[in-house]
């Protein structure tokens, strides 16, 4: 009778899994440190101190120190994240509407009245052009 036991890297199907898994635990460990890492430094209501003080925790004891923190402060991680992504929006909201307004319809004339005074259109070009700008 046999008495050897199988173990997952017995079966290469399995070793591949576990491998696998390792390393995507592994990745999501190192997104969730650096996301505390982002999250200590935008929070503007936590003196210089406090932000000292939960990196040392979180580098001297990583997973505790990671879990003690979003334990602690998980609730106002998402609004900040929260209030992060809505200034983003507002930003690339302005830069939008400054962009758009450059290219207006006045400036749509100046340009055809300058392609009128060097002769490159003609009085009825200029004016169906000045038409279907202003309709």
């Amino acid at each position: 009778m046999d008495d050897t036991v199988y173990l997952a890297y017995d079966y290469p199907v399995l070793g591949a899994f576990w491998t696998v898994m390792w390393i995507f635990l592994w990745v999501v460990w190192l997104v969730l440190l650096f996301r505390v890492f982002v999250d200590i430094f935008r929070d503007h209501e936590m003196s210089g101190w406090a932000k000292a003080a939960w990196l040392i925790f979180v580098l001297l004891v990583p997973f505790l120190g990671v879990l003690v923190y979003v334990i602690v402060r998980g609730r106002d991680m998402g609004k900040r994240e929260i209030k992060h992504a809505q200034e983003q929006q507002e930003a690339f909201n302005a830069y939008i509407r400054q962009t758009a307004k450059g290219a207006g319809p006045g400036d749509e004339l100046a340009r055809l009245s300058e392609l009128k005074a060097k002769g490159d259109l003609s009085e009825e070009e200029f004016q169906r052009a000045k038409d279907k700008l202003l309709s």
